[in-house]
């Protein structure tokens, strides 16, 4: 979907790292298990943060084995053997990636997105009872966005991120029903509302060029100016916005009794956001900046 909740490297230790890359892939075979073969290609980062965060509160034991696979046919990788966290999230991930589909054919008539939803849709089928409502409330929590998008007039940012934040929220809350529910909630909301607002930054000069709508030049650019000019304008402003919505995604992680994972969680909380706001605001190292 998105792609931008992943850790920082340069503060990641290996053993931190091998663990990122462990249930990455072992989110990949679970939807592999428990969906199809072909929507593999649909993973992606923000999942497995997902997967992470969730099964950093379970207390069963994780098991992790060696395989190889068709990327990596001559060296097994270590995975994390398939559990609740995983197949919860390998279902959010699959309903998130149809939807997108499914707005992609009706904002650009996308041929690719029209048939990639169209082979999606009957590996949907193998949905489980129990994640049904939560599919169709995904659903619902996003119509009610993009209708949203649609009448945007006179709204803030606020009011344009306020339905992913609230997707989000509910994604991370409604793993299961638990005391951890109001904090999951919360980080999800924020989190929702960071990776909206970035995303809509990241695609400023596109949406620009082409006349699509993007809620940063919806809201803030009143004079009309031309791409550079208001980046440099807006810029001071989206990131203390960005920048307030993460360290409430802190604060309510803080909250959580974090049984293991913990400085992996905390390094893509804490270095994973910023890092992704200097890539996409094109500074530091992003700017041509030599590193030491």
């Amino acid at each position: 979907m998105f792609g931008y909740i992943t850790p920082y490297k340069m503060e990641l230790k290996i053993k931190d790292y091998e663990k990122f890359k462990a249930y990455y892939c072992g989110l990949c075979r679970s939807i592999k298990h428990n969906i199809g073969n072909v929507p593999r290609i649909f993973l992606n980062y923000d999942m497995t943060f997902l997967t992470i965060l969730l099964d950093s509160l379970e207390n069963d034991r994780q098991i992790y084995v060696k395989k190889r696979c068709i990327l990596h046919p001559m060296r097994k990788k270590v995975i994390l053997k398939d559990n609740i966290s995983l197949k919860y999230a390998a279902f959010c991930n699959i309903s998130l990636t149809y939807f997108k589909l499914l707005d992609n054919v009706n904002d650009d008539m996308s041929t690719t997105s029209k048939i990639l939803s169209f082979y999606l849709k009957k590996y949907l089928n193998a949905m489980p009872e129990g994640f049904k409502k939560n599919f169709t409330d995904i659903n619902h929590k996003l119509q009610n966005l993009y209708s949203l998008e649609k009448n945007s007039e006179n709204k803030s940012i606020d009011a344009l991120a306020h339905p992913f934040g609230e997707l989000t929220g509910f994604i991370l809350s409604s793993f299961k029903n638990n005391e951890n529910k109001d904090n999951l909630y919360f980080l999800g909301y924020n989190l929702g509302k960071w990776i909206y607002i970035i995303d809509a930054l990241d695609d400023l000069r596109s949406d620009i060029s082409h006349g699509k709508f993007n809620a940063i030049n919806q809201c803030f650019n009143c004079e009309n100016l031309c791409c550079e000019k208001f980046l440099k304008k807006i810029e001071p402003r989206i990131d203390f916005i960005l920048g307030t919505c993460a360290a409430q995604c802190m604060n309510a992680f803080n909250k959580l009794p974090i049984k293991r994972n913990e400085e992996l969680l905390y390094n893509i909380i804490q270095y994973g956001l910023l890092d992704k706001m200097d890539k996409v605001f094109r500074r530091g190292v992003y700017k041509d900046e030599k590193s030491i």
